[in-house]
């Protein structure tokens, strides 16, 4: 049977810097702290295609997800970005005409938590891993490696807040007087997704958890998926005590990461991202940032 994918290219003979499969779902166990974690994971696998092949073997992709996703079955993986390598790895095994893959991860997290001891539940969260791979001239593999989590909270528009603030003073004078200015005002708010990256050195490890705890604190509030009446009140005036722009999210996360993690080197990289889901406008107000942790150790503005 002829090999199609090996045949040299009709037109374009160019060189592809990524080929592969997204969108593909696999269940994961991961062993770590004593506990077991059961994750759905969808996959992006790829490799780079030489200019001298038509296309590249898609199937080898499916094949090495099957073999080390269903794997962990019987023997867990310490983490979904330890999957991620090995598969990274495997990919250039398999693929030799490649020198470069990739392999990006999310999935489905749980964590229990609650606006009290009495009303926790399971909360979801977003689980993000990344591997990958390179061939060296002399056929060495080095590998990247990054984790990260997505966490969904919201924000009050400060802006807004001290719009309102003044017309309803002109309305009501008494809330001139300074007894009242620390009283939380109405605001329009947002749902916010906020995510945090690391790109971690081959001996550096860091939970998932702590990198949730980081995020949600960031955020005017965390969001609840059991509330009472009363448990509503307390998180709407919480986020307006609180009231921040993305920006504000984004500076107030990447400025408490040394204090949380003080045992990740220098040379960590840190990606992080966040959006607003606007309410009353017709778009979403976004903001991003990338830098390691030599910056933000740095007391000069980076």
């Amino acid at each position: 049977m002829a090999d199609v994918h090996a045949m040299a290219p009709t037109q374009g003979r160019l060189k592809l810097r990524s080929v592969g499969i997204s969108g593909i779902r696999k269940p994961l166990t991961v062993q770590r702290g004593g506990q077991e974690h059961h994750l759905s994971v969808t996959f992006r696998v790829a490799v780079d295609l030489p200019s001298s092949r038509k296309g590249s073997d898609l199937s080898r992709n499916v094949e090495i997800l099957a073999e080390v996703v269903d794997a962990t079955v019987l023997r867990p993986v310490e983490s979904l970005e330890s999957a991620c390598s090995t598969i990274a790895r495997e990919l250039l095994a398999r693929h030799s005409y490649a020198n470069d893959a990739s392999v990006e991860a999310s999935a489905e997290y749980f964590l229990r938590r609650g606006i009290s001891e009495e009303k926790r539940s399971l909360e979801d969260y977003t689980l993000l891993a990344e591997a990958r791979a390179s061939r060296g001239e002399n056929g060495s593999v080095t590998l990247e490696r990054a984790v990260g989590a997505e966490a969904v909270g919201m924000t009050a528009c400060p802006c807004a807040m001290e719009t309102c603030r003044e017309k309803l003073t002109e309305e009501f004078p008494q809330l001139a007087d300074p007894g009242f200015r620390n009283l939380p005002m109405i605001s329009h708010n947002q749902r916010n997704r906020t995510r945090l990256i690391f790109e971690l050195d081959p001996d550096s490890e860091v939970e998932v958890d702590q990198m949730i705890d980081a995020i949600e604190s960031a955020q005017s509030s965390p969001t609840f998926a059991i509330l009472k009446r009363g448990d509503e009140g307390r998180v709407v005036l919480a986020a307006h005590r609180n009231p921040k722009f993305v920006e504000d999210v984004l500076r107030d996360l990447l400025s408490s990461l040394p204090g949380r993690f003080p045992e990740l080197p220098d040379r960590t990289g840190v990606r992080a991202s966040t959006l607003s889901e606007e309410s009353i406008h017709k778009f979403n107000a976004e903001a991003s940032h990338r830098l390691t942790f030599a910056d933000l150790r740095r007391p000069s503005d980076r």
